[in-house]
């Protein structure tokens, strides 16, 4: 597994455990940080991961926008957490990460859907990112 794979993971992990918490972002984050100085053995996969959780919740309001505009007949409420986390990583990546191809994100969650999530969500996530990566505005 790639490191930014590894941070990836690091960062679905902090973003799921936050909304099913029912905690802010930043919080859980904080708790994640105090943790990777104690395990320099993980370090390679922290800065992104951290700066994937930080780009998340600094634009949260319009990665939601963006998801709940593109997702077809299911709002963020009704998704679930797992894929509200995996979709909302994968749409930061699309519109604030320009070194990360929109194929690369969409392929990348598409493989933690097929993995931690529901049969369907795999293919739910690849049309809803999919078209993120379409409508998005030049950059």
């Amino acid at each position: 597994m790639s490191s930014r794979t590894k941070a990836r993971k690091r960062a679905l992990d902090i973003l799921y455990g936050a909304d099913v918490r029912g905690i802010e972002i930043s919080t859980l984050l904080g708790e994640e940080a105090e943790r990777a100085e104690t395990r320099p053995e993980r370090g390679s996969s922290w800065p992104y991961a951290r700066e994937i959780v930080e780009g998340v919740d600094k634009n949260l309001a319009d990665l939601d926008e963006e998801i709940e505009s593109h997702s077809l007949g299911w709002s963020l409420a009704r998704m679930p957490a797992l894929d509200r986390a995996i979709a909302r990583l994968a749409a930061w990546e699309i519109l604030h990460n320009d070194e990360v191809p929109d194929g690369v994100a969409i392929a990348e969650a598409v493989d933690f859907a097929k993995t931690l999530s529901t049969e369907e969500s795999s293919g739910y996530l690849n049309g809803l990112l999919g078209a993120i990566a379409r409508d998005r505005l030049p950059s």
